[in-house]
């Protein structure tokens, strides 16, 4: 049986202009609507601000006017605004909207880890629960992950997780020997290597540009790496002509709408298996709809709440991330 909390979306009048609908009732609940690029275009283009994990940090601490904010992406990005904004209703159009890899580091295993280690000073990519925020000493977001490792003292240790991928880039990238926790991006981790060399080999003019989750070897083989906006960014300012994006397939929408003329080669892209069929879209972040979107807001469900005591640990790991970026 369906929780409670699972949207009914075979309840909805098929007659219904869901667009018109959420426009109404975004305006009657006083509401804002936040977006993250990995959601389906419609998503994309309905939402009030439309952004990666940092940004959208910072629109949910930010909200003022708003007296609810609809969080089109993933339970730990809802969660984190209502870290940022307790004071405001926070809904997420479907609470199974989870993350793969904010669920390899649960608190209590951070906690042994940080036990074995008491010396080192704690980092955390903010794709991890409430509860594992407040186990850290600082968050941070793949836009800011660089600025924030340089920021910590040279000579003080650091545990670095959920996410071993961008923590072994980071490594590289500033120089400090840090232990990482084993944890991956299941969109990510997909890409094959072999697969961007065909790639490359059949558009000899297309960069490969690539997010930092990725694993090792598939960094090797890019021309820009970089956080979801900043390969936007890239996109748009760039003088090249073809791009092959290793990032999940979602921010191709708006790379689309700021860089028309530029050809866009999602990976992988070819010779796809039938399990491999779609698995550079995150099935987490494709969980909300706008059916979905539309009850949500209708119904004021499902919140996200958290006892005080954790909300304010967590927050103040956010808070120092925020104040550096």
């Amino acid at each position: 049986m369906p929780s409670v909390e699972t949207p009914d979306v075979n309840s909805i009048d098929p007659t219904l202009d869901l667009f018109a609908e959420i426009d109404r009732l975004r305006k009657e609940k006083k509401a804002v609507i936040l977006a993250h690029y990995y959601q389906d275009p419609d998503i994309q283009d309905i939402a009030d601000h439309l952004g990666d994990s940092l940004d959208l940090a910072k629109r949910a601490r930010d909200a003022k006017e708003a007296e609810v904010i609809l969080f089109c992406g993933v339970h730990f990005m809802a969660e984190t605004a209502k870290i940022l904004n307790p004071g405001k209703t926070v809904i997420l159009p479907d609470l199974d909207a989870g993350c793969s890899l904010a669920e390899q580091c649960p608190p209590d295993q951070l906690r042994a880890w940080k036990a074995g280690h008491p010396d080192h000073f704690v980092v955390m990519y903010i794709n991890c629960s409430a509860g594992t925020k407040a186990e850290s000493d600082m968050i941070c977001t793949s836009s800011n992950a660089e600025t924030i490792i340089n920021s910590i003292p040279k000579d003080r240790p650091i545990l670095f997780g959920p996410d071993k991928n961008l923590g072994a880039f980071l490594i590289k990238k500033t120089g400090r020997d840090m232990d990482l926790w084993p944890g991956a991006c299941m969109v990510h981790e997909t890409f094959s290597s072999q697969k961007i060399i065909k790639l490359k080999a059949k558009h000899p003019g297309a960069q490969f540009i690539a997010h930092p989750e990725c694993e090792d070897h598939v960094l090797l083989l890019a021309d820009f790496v970089g956080s979801t906006s900043k390969l936007l960014q890239y996109v748009q300012e760039d003088a090249g002509k073809q791009y092959i994006v290793g990032t999940e397939t979602g921010i191709l929408h708006t790379m689309k709408k700021h860089a028309p003329a530029k050809e866009l080669i999602p990976v992988p892209y070819e010779d796809r298996t039938a399990a491999c069929q779609g698995c550079n879209s995150c099935p987490h972040m494709k969980l909300n709809t706008t059916e979905k979107i539309y009850l949500a807001l209708r119904d004021l469900k499902p919140q996200i709440n958290m006892p005080e005591e954790l909300r304010k640990r967590a927050r103040l790991p956010l808070d120092r991330m925020l104040a550096i970026s």
